[in-house]
């Protein structure tokens, strides 16, 4: 009977089966489980038929005679996982195991989920994590009160948060309003004072004093993010203190335009991490505990669709409040549109003469009176060098420009039928009030 043993393994399997639901495990390997579930009439038949097995192991072929007996009923005179077992009471290896399939956390790369990873970003930030409030006053009378949160990135007590959450922008200037409430994770408070806001980009700076030191998040890089990747948003929405949401990033480059937002070109984070009213200012933080984006908003008709600030992009804002007092933005008046192979491919069937480039920035309009039109520009150029320097999004364009307000730049464009232009273009500052 048992000098085949495939057909001794499937009688072995059919008669655990006879007892219930059960599985058949080999402790040498906790990922190898063999579940076996079958009908009652069937369990029926072969739990008669399994009677005749034996039971001793020497008779067993060679794959059962280490079966792990803890925890395991007997059926049929062989060992079968117990049924009723609890779903908690996996074996230690397999508990060991994190969601990321690596077996320890610690043994988990840079950017890696394991089982904690979530959990140890946001004990790494968290303890910098601030609620902000302040009150908003017209003429000594409280009218609103604005919540939101904000991030200690150096110990001496420099806060990152959002600007409309202590700057008032109902008129065309900000309205800083100098003093505003801070208040820790571990219930200390202060009075913080607000130092610089920019109201395009949403950003603001606070500072507070403490005799002690003070919790400090470390800031990463936004460049390198893909989609998918998960992140973490932490904050005080409605005052609530500690609260940490997760979720992954839906786009790294969701621009303004996208959104109905006018003014000045951005770009942003956007995620599905479940942000709410007091969330505004709060960092988002991907699995190493570093900060990726200040959140700012979301769009109240939906769910999951939530935006922040590259931490890239804020970084460069808090270097303009630090060497001009404020963000400079040089403007040229240009409408540009960057171009890709299927866009240029596109273009090129619309028009014989579009100019033959494998990328760069399309200028589809120009405003009247701006420094780009005084330059030459003109609707339809192509720009595929700023500065000298080869270029392909409008991104990289504003990157050079930095902040140089009054300094000529040569821009090689082309145009129609191949025709190369070398323009001398001078910017100027962008007037915010727009």
């Amino acid at each position: 009977m048992f000098r085949n043993p495939r057909r001794t393994a499937l009688l072995l399997a059919a008669g655990a089966a006879a007892a219930g639901a059960g599985g058949l495990l080999d402790h040498r390997n906790y990922a190898t489980a063999v579940s076996v579930s079958v009908s009652t009439p069937l369990r029926h038949l072969l739990s008669t038929a399994s009677t005749g097995l034996p039971s001793r192991n020497p008779l067993l072929a060679p794959w059962q005679e280490d079966l792990t007996v803890s925890k395991f009923v007997y059926a049929g005179g062989f060992p079968i996982l117990n049924s009723f077992a609890s779903a908690s009471d996996a074996p230690i290896k397999a508990r060991k195991k994190g969601s990321g399939g690596n077996s320890d956390d610690s043994r988990c790369g840079r950017g890696c989920l394991g089982r904690d990873s979530i959990a140890n970003a946001a004990a790494a930030v968290g303890p910098a994590v601030v609620n902000i409030s302040c009150m908003h006053e017209i003429h000594g009378w409280a009218l609103e009160k604005s919540i939101g949160s904000g991030t200690i990135i150096d110990p001496d007590g420099t806060i990152l948060t959002c600007a409309h959450v202590v700057a008032d922008f109902q008129s065309t200037k900000a309205v800083l309003r100098g003093k505003v409430s801070v208040t820790l994770q571990d219930g200390r408070e202060f009075e913080g004072h607000v130092l610089n806001a920019d109201r395009h980009s949403d950003i603001a700076v606070v500072k507070i004093k403490s005799k002690t030191p003070l919790p400090a998040a470390r800031l990463g890089s936004s460049c390198n993010i893909r989609p998918g990747e998960h992140v973490v948003a932490l904050g005080c929405p409605l005052s609530l203190q500690k609260t940490v949401t997760a979720g992954i990033v839906s786009c790294v480059d969701r621009k303004s335009s996208d959104l109905g937002l006018g003014g000045i070109p951005r770009e942003y984070l956007q995620t599905d991490c479940a942000i709410n009213r007091g969330n505004s200012g709060g960092p988002l933080v991907n699995l190493d505990g570093e900060i990726i984006g200040v959140n700012v908003m979301k769009f109240w008709a939906a769910d999951g669709l939530s935006f922040a600030v590259p931490i890239d992009s804020v970084v460069k804002i808090v270097e303009h409040f630090k060497r001009n007092g404020r963000v400079v933005r040089p403007w040229l008046g240009l409408k540009m549109l960057d171009l890709n192979p299927m866009v240029i491919a596109q273009l090129k069937e619309r028009s014989s003469s579009f100019p033959d480039v494998r990328k760069g920035v399309l200028v589809p309009m120009v405003t009247p009176g701006c420094p780009a039109e005084r330059a030459g520009f003109a609707p339809g150029d192509v720009v595929v060098e700023f500065d000298g320097k080869p270029v392909e999004s409008i991104k990289e364009i504003i990157d050079i420009m930095g902040d140089k307000v009054g300094v000529p730049f040569e821009v090689l464009v082309k145009r129609a039928n191949n025709v190369s232009v070398t323009l001398t273009v001078i910017p100027e500052e962008a007037d915010t009030s727009r």
